[in-house]
């Protein structure tokens, strides 16, 4: 009885919160390099995230942007269309890569 009445006090306490004034959510602005296929980039990723997302996984193999950008089409369901993940692969590769294929 004692666990469940701990557990409805601590679900129902953040009913209780309150925050005086706005809160704002701070805004930062991730360099994109500018290049062939930024504009395609920019027109599809980062409509669902920030480039944060890119610059978090570090460079990578043209295989991995190549499974990243096939994951958010099949996965995250992305309207990307063929030939625009095409050259956000080689974007994000040329980019963001590390030289290696694989």
């Amino acid at each position: 009885m004692k666990k469940l009445l701990l557990i409805t006090i601590l679900l129902t306490g953040s009913l209780f919160a309150q925050v005086k004034g706005n809160i704002e959510i701070p805004y930062i602005p991730y360099k994109i390099k500018t290049g062939k296929g930024s504009s395609v980039v920019q027109a599809n990723c980062l409509t669902c995230h920030s480039f944060g997302y890119v610059l978090n996984m570090g460079k990578q193999s043209k295989s991995f942007w190549e499974e990243k950008v096939h994951k958010m089409v099949h996965s995250f369901k992305a309207p990307i269309k063929k030939k625009d993940q095409v050259i956000i692969a080689n974007y994000l590769f040329k980019y963001y890569g590390n030289g290696k294929l694989k």
